[in-house]
């Protein structure tokens, strides 16, 4: 029997594709067939083999909502040499920076062009900032930003759009307060409550107000527990997007 060697280093220069969880690979034929089944898409235009902390981001983002049925996490990998695979795609829809990759859109049916996902520093492109962007801008599908609740989320974009309904609302978010359950869930409740009730105090410009104060604070050195919180009021300003949009 002739036993063959094949050199160690032979694999190391053959590419192999990462598995992610939660993740599907669209290419050039399958892209429009798979995203057209789903309401909201998800997609990371990235290199083709993919990896870094903004890719891990996007992974962790893939497996919090993989319950949601209606929602699909995708990437496209764009090869510039060989068969250059998948660059129509990324010409199709101004990806084609690498300097930019991974370049995160959001595309929802109905609508004619995608949403681009901004991180400005790569500190950014993290998973809470996936969750603020879809929830922003997608209102059809609940996305819980960590601290958020979906009855209350509700009741918070009802108070952002109605105004002369602000106080009836407040009271029914006083009334789920009431039965809120366990620490975080009461926390929450009230940080809601509070945003309403200083919002009707001192009017939309609150919110600005508020993000601004609470930037400052997380910039400064703080301890994990107090920024832990600090970013659950974040979450929580974002439920009220509507009054943050109009300013």
């Amino acid at each position: 029997m002739v036993l063959y060697f094949i050199p160690i280093f032979i694999f190391m220069l053959i590419p192999c594709p990462l598995y992610a969880k939660g993740i599907v690979t669209l290419d050039s034929l399958t892209f429009d067939k798979v995203i057209s089944k789903f309401q909201s898409s998800l997609i990371k235009f990235d290199v083709a083999y993919p990896y870094g902390p903004k890719h891990d981001e996007f992974v962790k983002f893939a497996e919090s909502v993989h319950n949601i049925d209606n929602m699909l996490i995708a990437e496209v990998g764009i090869k510039d040499y060989g068969d250059h695979d998948n660059e129509d795609l990324a010409k199709r829809f101004n990806a084609m920076d690498k300097e930019k990759y991974p370049i995160v859109k959001l595309f929802i049916q109905g609508k004619s062009q995608p949403f681009d996902f901004v991180a400005p520093q790569d500190d950014d492109f993290t998973v809470d900032k996936l969750r603020s962007f879809v929830k922003q801008n997608n209102k059809d599908i609940y996305i819980g930003t960590p601290g958020c609740y979906e009855a209350y989320d509700k009741i918070a974009e009802k108070f952002s759009k109605e105004k002369d309904k602000r106080k009836e609302l407040l009271l029914n978010a006083e009334a789920l307060w009431d039965k809120a359950e366990g620490m975080q869930e009461q926390k929450s409740a009230e940080i809601y409550v509070k945003t309403m009730r200083k919002i009707i105090e001192k009017g939309d410009q609150f919110i600005n107000m508020e993000r601004e104060r609470i930037n400052k604070i997380l910039k400064g050195d703080i301890s994990k527990e107090k920024r832990q919180d600090f970013t659950i009021r974040l979450n929580i300003l974002d439920s009220f997007a509507f009054v943050h949009d109009e300013l």
